[in-house]
């Protein structure tokens, strides 16, 4: 989670300035770490300008030093980096959401690159390009064999300007040619907001980039507007965070002005802050149900964590990332920048979320991660208990769904996205998403479809099977277990060819969300979910009980 402002670098001639104005043993020990400061980069000079000079083959020095300058921040924490002049665009991207281009996503299809989505309202999806789409050629240069990164970078460009794409597309015979003008693309950190049902909301938050919590406010604004809502279900799942401003807004919607959000401490006092909401919340009341899982992180766990510590939301889902330090941006010479870890914060209750102690590393260079033993208790606005050091634990703890080895290798064979293509090119519409499912027929034909295609896994039986078959040879036993390994292992092929139908309602679920992206693209993907959607079914759950609701966020229900 970073800082908006800009902080002015500190020339090393003003640290030295500085230093001699301060008394006593910390004069001597900051003199030490310049001196080897000072020592080491003449060490590193030589180095460079002898492995130019010397080595066998030619060598790119700023290449060379990049790679030391990436190996030198990465034994910090994995959150300082150092981006180029290159790589300010997607720096950029990351913060803004905003970059010149076509508005779709991308993937690899054998030799070329296929759309995997188009974003609605952008070129791409005006422009009537599809899920499945394969690319053969961008301005009449034949993509054939480029990288997806490649390929993204031909298909960005200045707003306005035109590209024209050649493509195939799943039932129809020849390639299609489509004109295209690129726009200012932003990526939106609110991609859907809708109704559940007649009375509970449903806002998706995926990033802090600029102007985050205005599209939460926004989205709310609208809900409340347009239905009557008793309750709201606010789903940060694999927000990765971003803006600490906009983590501060955010709670501001749900908070009052005048609460202190978060606060942070560094090693220099211009790093120790205290951040209070300032502007007026749009609702107070509502009921919240936030779902976090292990990708809510940083700015994501300053929300959930203030709406726990605030006791103004109930938190269901797994454990989020724990992600408690701040990055600070700083200007450095060539138009290039680096992001550095400057502080930890500090939530409502005072807890620290951060889940490992970088400064503490085992053999292979891992942060240390706290103990249950070493973590400490806090307590929320009214009395609850919560704990540091552990990244934002749910108040309702729901388990994870485990997909079956045969689905995880139809999605990662892009089985199931192959065939929500070839549903598209025989359907011109579906009924509206929530309402949208197969039917007998439908699966009868992915079933067809599935027939010759490839997609072999191993179970954890068969791997366990195998380790057994390994030592009963290695041990001289396999001789006369011989017939039996071969039994076992016939009748986990038998079983293993029913599995496709053993899976049938979780495969099922999935092809009507791939389906559903097709017609309504993010929003339909999003709805479709909803009623296989464990997560979303607790907090609905918990919305319509509102003594249960009520009975979570007091002292007594603390364990």
């Amino acid at each position: 989670m970073m800082k908006k402002n800009v902080k002015k670098r500190l020339k090393m001639i003003g640290i030295i300035a500085g230093i001699a104005i301060i008394p006593g043993l910390f004069v001597f020990k900051t003199a030490d770490n310049y001196f080897e400061i000072s020592k080491n980069l003449q060490i590193m000079s030589e180095v460079v300008h002898d492995v130019n000079t010397y080595y066998v083959d030619d060598v790119d020095p700023a290449k060379l030093l990049h790679t030391g300058i990436d190996a030198m921040l990465r034994s910090l924490d994995p959150y300082t980096d150092f981006y180029s002049e290159s790589e300010i665009e997607d720096y950029r991207f990351m913060t803004t959401g905003q970059y010149g281009g076509v508005g779709a996503t991308i993937g690899k299809k054998g030799e070329y690159s296929e759309i995997l989505e188009p974003y609605k309202g952008w070129p791409a999806q005006k422009a009537d390009l599809r899920s499945g789409d394969v690319i053969l050629e961008i301005d009449g240069q034949s993509v054939k064999g480029k990288s997806t990164d490649d390929v993204s970078k031909m298909l960005k460009g200045s707003p306005n300007s035109e590209l024209k794409l050649l493509i195939q597309r799943t039932g129809v015979d020849q390639p299609i040619q489509k004109t295209l003008t690129r726009q200012e693309i932003k990526v939106g950190n609110v991609p859907y907001y809708g109704m559940i049902n007649e009375h509970i909301g449903y806002i998706k938050f995926i990033g802090f980039r600029e102007n985050a919590s205005d599209d939460v406010k926004k989205a709310l604004t609208d809900l409340e507007k347009n239905n009557k809502i008793e309750g709201l279900v606010f789903d940060l799942r694999g927000n990765p965070g971003g803006l600490l401003d906009e983590a501060i807004k955010t709670v501001n919607i749900f908070e009052a002005k005048g609460q202190m959000v978060v606060f942070t401490k560094g090693k220099i006092e211009e790093s120790n802050h205290q951040y209070y909401t300032e502007g007026e919340p749009v609702d107070t009341k509502i009921p919240i149900v936030a779902i976090v899982d292990g990708g809510s992180a940083s700015a994501a766990e300053i929300v959930t964590g203030s709406l726990q510590d605030l006791d103004r939301a109930v938190i269901v889902g797994t454990n989020s990332f724990g992600k408690g330090l701040v990055q600070t941006t700083h200007p450095l010479p060539y138009n290039t920048q680096m992001k550095i870890t400057t502080s930890k914060y500090y939530i409502p209750s005072g807890r620290c979320i951060q889940a490992i102690d970088y400064a503490k590393k085992d053999e292979d260079g891992h942060g240390y991660r706290l103990p249950d033993s070493l973590k400490h208790a806090f307590k929320t606005k009214d009395g609850r208990t919560v704990y540091d050091g552990t990244g934002i634990k749910p108040d309702v703890p729901v388990e994870q769904k485990k997909y079956a080895d045969v689905i995880i290798s139809l999605a990662q064979k892009q089985l199931m996205f192959d065939y929500a293509t070839i549903y598209r090119s025989k359907h011109d519409s579906i009924p509206a998403a929530k309402k949208f499912r197969l039917t007998e027929s439908d699966w009868t034909d992915f079933l067809a479809y599935l027939k010759g295609k490839e997609y072999e896994y191993k179970t954890e039986t068969e791997e366990t099977l195998s380790k057994l078959e390994k030592t009963a040879k290695d041990e001289k036993y396999y001789a006369a277990l011989e017939a039996d390994f071969k039994d076992m292992d016939n009748k986990l092929k038998a079983d293993k060819s029913e599995d496709v139908n053993k899976y049938k309602d979780d495969i099922i679920n999935l092809l009507q969300e791939e389906i559903a992206s097709r017609y309504y693209y993010e929003a339909g993907r999003v709805e479709a979910s909803f009623s296989g959607d464990a997560d979303v079914q607790k907090a609905l759950q918990l919305i319509q009980n509102p003594e249960e609701y009520h009975r979570l966020l007091t002292v007594n229900n603390t364990k």
